[in-house]
């Protein structure tokens, strides 16, 4: 039976963890080889990696880091960043990540979704589609570190890539992103009522709370997090946390209203 997930998610920059505020004015956080270690020992349910800088250069992934992440660690694993060929997903998930992340490559070319999926599985492909709010009213779906508007809804090409065989959809929200405040539970509802692959949701969850209310509102998903994990405190001292194994049930058993 399919469970809420509580993810960590951490985005790499030349080889260092950072944390950005809607996208922008990033904050180095640490070592990304230490921060898994330390989420191997708190026993995050999952962990996604997240090279944001990758795509926006040009480059390919850096597998030799990828492979040192996938080396250390103890959970399923998520990789994403310049992930634009299917050799390129076929080595990722050689040295051992469970699943591999597309962007933008995958909106600029869906096919792309299915010809990776049928070689190394649909349960190992993630389609992360980073949104933001249209002051028009809806939501834009942005490519390229929320640079470039891609020329459709986020919710059409979610039901596009379910087609293509992603295995789950990953929803990060650009206005909610380091802000803390909650999720943005509009958005996050509507996506999962777009499709039946499983839905993990990012950015904006500041506290177990939060998780709790995405749970409470969208069912079984993936809350997913950035800040909450790397930082403590009001003054948003770095340290790499994670709620224990009977907090985070007590968090999920409530939110389901099995408490």
């Amino acid at each position: 039976m399919l469970q809420p997930r509580i993810i960590p998610c951490l985005l790499l920059s030349s080889d260092g963890l950072i944390k950005t505020v809607r996208f922008a004015n990033p904050k180095y956080v640490g070592d990304p080889i230490n921060a898994v270690r330390i989420f191997n020992e708190k026993e995050a349910d999952e962990l996604v990696v997240l090279d944001i800088e990758a795509t926006a250069l040009g480059r390919e992934p850096n597998y030799k880091q990828i492979e040192r992440l996938a080396f250390e660690c103890r959970m399923p694993l998520c990789y994403g960043g310049g992930v634009g060929t299917l050799e390129q997903a076929k080595r990722i998930i050689g040295l051992g990540v469970e699943k591999v992340a597309m962007s933008s490559a995958a909106i600029e070319r869906p096919a792309l979704i299915t010809e990776i999926a049928e070689e190394v599985g649909v349960q190992s492909v993630v389609v992360v589609l980073d949104v933001m709010a249209d002051p028009a009213g809806g939501y834009q779906l942005r490519t390229h570190n929320a640079g470039r508007r891609a020329p459709i809804s986020p919710f059409e090409f979610a039901r596009l890539a379910q087609a293509a065989g992603a295995g789950e959809i990953v929803v990060n929200s650009i206005d909610h992103d380091g802000m803390m405040k909650g999720y943005d539970i509009e958005l996050a509802k509507r996506m999962c009522a777009e499709v039946s692959v499983p839905v993990s949701i990012l950015g904006g969850a500041g506290s177990l709370d939060d998780v709790g209310k995405l749970i409470r509102e969208c069912g079984i998903v993936g809350a997913a997090a950035g800040s909450l994990f790397v930082f403590k405190g009001a003054l948003k001292a770095v340290l790499i946390n994670y709620p224990n194994r009977a907090k985070r049930e007590s968090v999920v058993a409530a939110a389901l209203g099995r408490a």
